[in-house]
């Protein structure tokens, strides 16, 4: 008997992997929950456990190889030496089925266009590859904004002002031989590129590839998958949104004592210690709350602002693999005790690297805190499709005035960025005053304590 050994799909928003270990090799005996293989999502690097005991037979995907979920990667039998060489792989035919069923539009799935990058695939909707061929834009150039990195027609739009004038016939060109059109002076008239200005540049870069450097040396370091996919998220929230910032300055002395006060009376009987992210973070959801156009995105088409119910904390964490956000869902409604045990719990798994492809998808509004490397203030990038992100520096002494006094107060610094597009300054103003209002006077958190789990 045959086993298809498939890809998983591990969480709502995984929707491809890539295979960056095979723990069995082929001919090994597998028992049931035994790890097979690794495989790396956007942000989390996963085991997957034979479901059947028997022979690893065939790999049929390799290491770094990317493929979507459900995919066939490996066959398996019950004996060592049963025959697989006759076998067909019954996940082609169910491709198939899913790639007719997308061309008919009887799915609504983003149209899949391979990239000039081996190993990357590109989510472009119908009106943003419509839109690309009219403006002769490479879709492998452009950002997405949408869900998951999804192209939209306005990536596209916002993308044709910085795109370099070229000849239809270039670009095809600077795609073949891989090279990049904002880095060319044209010689055609007005400045066009034509096939000709890339050719000699893709020579001119293979003659300086073959010459040996003589600058210090260099140590290549490859992209992880992780570090890919955090590069074109940044790269898209830069080029698609119109970040401003608003920084304010807050006495934190009260948040400080408020948050001793909890670990104090509750630390032992919950089992953990806050700290000042989960205080923060517990806060926040609730002005969310107050100010839903701070809990919102754009739409795909980039018509409508989407103001959502659900309100799903990010908060950024730095690990070993890169930056992750792990998400606290409806964390409005959760109390003090279950918001900080949730937060322990994701931080944990993150830190670990077994973060479930659920737990960093699905945020409305994300906290990134550096306070803990000596940071005062900083500009953090927006995190798309959300409309705002909450930079977060450390907490110090300062000798500040307090009426006709100076005094020695726990200051801390709070930058907003949010997207002019979606909100306007005063509104964005208004919400982050209204954090800095409740930090300096935080005493319903220790309501919380004994009014909420």
């Amino acid at each position: 008997m045959v086993i298809e050994v498939i890809l998983p799909k591990l969480g709502q928003t995984m929707e491809e992997g890539t295979i960056i270990e095979w723990v069995k090799q082929e001919g090994d005996r597998v028992e049931r929950g035994e790890v097979l293989f690794s495989a790396e999502t956007d942000k989390a690097t996963l085991e997957v456990e034979a479901t059947s005991k028997g022979y690893l037979r065939k790999i049929l995907v390799p290491v770094e190889q990317t493929v979507q979920v459900l995919t066939v990667v490996g066959l398996m039998t019950r004996k060592a030496d049963e025959s697989i060489e006759d076998y067909q792989v019954k996940g082609e035919s169910l491709a198939a089925e899913q790639k007719e069923a997308v061309a008919t539009g009887l799915v609504s799935e983003p149209i899949l266009q391979e990239s000039s990058q081996p190993g990357r695939k590109i989510f472009a909707s119908p009106r943003a590859r419509m839109t690309a061929r009219e403006k002769g834009v490479n879709l492998a150039s452009v950002a997405g904004s949408g869900l998951n990195g999804r192209i939209v027609e306005q990536d596209v739009l916002s993308f044709v002002p910085s795109s370099p004038k070229a000849t239809p016939v270039a670009v095809k060109t600077a795609e073949k031989l891989s090279v990049d059109l904002s880095t060319l002076r044209g010689t055609g008239r007005g400045g066009l590129i034509t096939k000709e200005d890339v050719i000699a540049t893709a020579e001119l870069n293979a003659k300086s590839a073959s010459q040996p450097s003589e600058a210090a040396g260099i140590d290549a370091v490859p992209m992880t998958t992780l570090r890919r996919i955090i590069a074109e998220r940044m790269l898209a929230s830069s080029t698609s949104t119109a970040p401003v910032n608003l920084v304010t300055e807050v006495d934190a002395t009260l948040f400080v004592e408020s948050r001793d006060s909890i670990n104090i009376s509750a630390g032992e009987e919950w089992g953990l210690k806050l700290g000042y992210n989960e205080l923060l973070g517990f806060i926040v959801a609730r002005v969310l709350t107050e100010f839903p156009y701070m809990n919102a995105r754009l739409s795909d088409e980039g018509q409508v602002i989407e103001q959502l119910t659900q309100i799903n904390l990010g908060m950024a964490v730095d690990t070993e693999r890169g930056l992750l956000v792990p998400v606290i869902r409806n964390a409005d409604r959760k109390g003090l005790h279950a918001f900080g045990t949730e937060y322990h719990k994701l931080v944990e798994r993150a830190l670990e690297g077994k973060s479930l492809p659920d737990d960093l998808s699905g945020g409305t509004f994300t906290i990134t805190n550096l306070g803990m490397f000596d940071i005062d203030a900083f500009t953090p990038i927006i995190n798309l499709p959300e409309v705002a992100i909450l930079g977060v520096g450390r907490i110090q002494p300062k000798a500040v005035p307090r009426g006709s006094e100076i005094a020695v107060r726990q200051m801390w610094t709070l930058t907003l960025t949010f997207d002019h597009r979606l909100v306007d300054g005063a509104p964005a103003a208004r919400f982050l005053q209204r954090v800095k209002q409740i930090v300096e006077n935080p005493f319903h958190l220790l309501t919380e304590v004994n009014t909420l789990s």
